[in-house]
């Protein structure tokens, strides 16, 4: 590990050397009209890997489809952090990962749409296939088996993923169920809902 790498420390979001992102939450008014709710950039921090990466709740969802009444999604998504992934509802999840930085290999049983924000990243499925992602590139996870590492600057500089998390039904594998592992992951959201 280079020693830039293994100093780095994230204490807040965003990660040292990303920029502030913001979101924006839209609702209507009692006339019908569209407006903006808030903007701003989350509430729910988790950092992660001995503090060299954050992870950032964008929104979440408890349900499918999602009751957007009298803005009740919106009230469920700031009152908790939510687990891994909330069966039958959604999780758009940034993570901003220090230099070299690499995720446990995990297998979630959702589907994960994964988008490069800023940087580089080399995802590896445990078949031991590779694929480098550039800022733009997206990932399909179907409950595989994988890992996540950040080579942004060839493991100098920090890089930035975002995920929205779907459940999906059970996987069967040759007539066997798929079991859900979040490896070390497990720590990170132990004692907060699924997984």
């Amino acid at each position: 590990m280079a020693e830039n790498a293994a100093a780095y420390q994230v204490r807040s979001f965003p990660a040292p050397g990303l920029r502030q992102i913001v979101r924006h939450i839209t609702g209507n008014t009692s006339d019908g009209k569209s407006r903006f709710l808030e903007s701003d950039s989350g509430e729910h921090y988790r950092f992660m890997v001995e503090n060299r990466a954050v992870a950032n709740i964008i929104y979440s969802t408890q349900e499918t489809p999602v009751d957007l009444n009298n803005d009740v999604d919106v009230a469920k998504a700031h009152e908790k952090e939510p687990p891994f992934h909330y069966p039958n509802g959604s999780i758009v999840r940034m993570i901003d990962f220090g230099p070299e930085v690499e995720s446990p290999w995990h297998r979630a049983l959702t589907i994960d749409y994964g988008v490069v924000i800023e940087g580089v990243f080399e995802l590896t499925l445990d078949s031991g296939e590779k694929r480098i992602m550039r800022q733009g590139d997206v990932s399909i996870q179907r409950a595989t088996k994988h890992m996540w590492k950040n080579i942004t600057g060839n493991g100098t500089l920090p890089g930035r993923m975002m995920w929205v998390l779907l459940d999906c039904k059970d996987v069967i594998v040759d007539g066997n169920k798929v079991q859900g592992d979040l490896g070390s992951l497990h720590k990170e959201y132990a004692g907060r809902g699924h997984y």
